[in-house]
């Protein structure tokens, strides 16, 4: 079987991670993670769609973020950075924040996020397709080209996740989460109020261990 082919973490731990010493399996992860890092960063740098999707995002009046299975927990992060310098910044969990409520009212002026990763969960491509098709502004960030949501998508981000392990690299997408983040907070009105608000907050009611 190719590299290309091997899409689910079984066939990728039995062709790169089975019956390989500690060492050398290691040094294969770090070397790929560094160069993962480098050329990641190089195309973060001449890629002008960072900037743009944080405009819309700031833009916004309601900001939704979506992910299922792993691809949640990134959503997760991204919604806690923005949160810390936005209002009305929303995870769609599936519990307290439900697509049926999402998608009944959806308006012009909101925008979703949709983190989207091989294998591409079905929940998360339905869910962003019909808020697409109600009118709201849909942000992909994804691993290809070719990912189903990518031409529906106004914006969106192709990240590498290519790995030496059975499990995709990590390192593109929390990158680029951590970047849209920072330009989004550093250009929405009011952040630094906000910020400052939520540690003297966080200072009242004691959420922080002391040292």
């Amino acid at each position: 079987m190719q590299e290309h082919e091997l899409t689910s973490p079984h066939e990728r731990f039995d062709a790169r991670v089975q019956r390989r010493s500690a060492l050398v399996l290691k040094n294969r992860v770090l070397d790929q993670e560094q160069s993962q890092f480098e050329s990641t960063v190089a195309w973060a740098r001449a890629d002008p769609g960072l900037e743009r999707i944080a405009g819309l995002v700031v833009a916004a009046r309601r900001r939704f973020i979506l992910g299922a299975a792993k691809s949640f927990t990134y959503a997760s992060l991204l919604a806690m950075d923005l949160s810390a310098g936005l209002a009305n910044v929303a995870l769609i969990d599936g519990t307290i924040v439900r697509p049926l409520d999402v998608l009944s009212d959806v308006r012009s002026t909101d925008v979703m996020v949709a983190i989207s990763l091989s294998r591409y969960r079905k929940y998360t491509v339905e869910v962003a397709e019909r808020f697409s098709r109600a009118g709201g502004t849909l942000i992909v960030i994804t691993d290809s080209a070719d990912a189903p949501l990518v031409s529906l998508a106004q914006e969106s981000l192709i990240v590498n996740t290519a790995s030496a392990s059975f499990a995709n690299s990590p390192t593109s997408v929390a990158l680029v989460i951590h970047v849209l983040a920072t330009l989004t907070t550093a250009s929405a009105k009011g952040a630094g109020r906000r910020l400052r608000e939520r540690d003297r907050l966080g200072r009242d009611l004691g959420l922080y261990v002391e040292h």
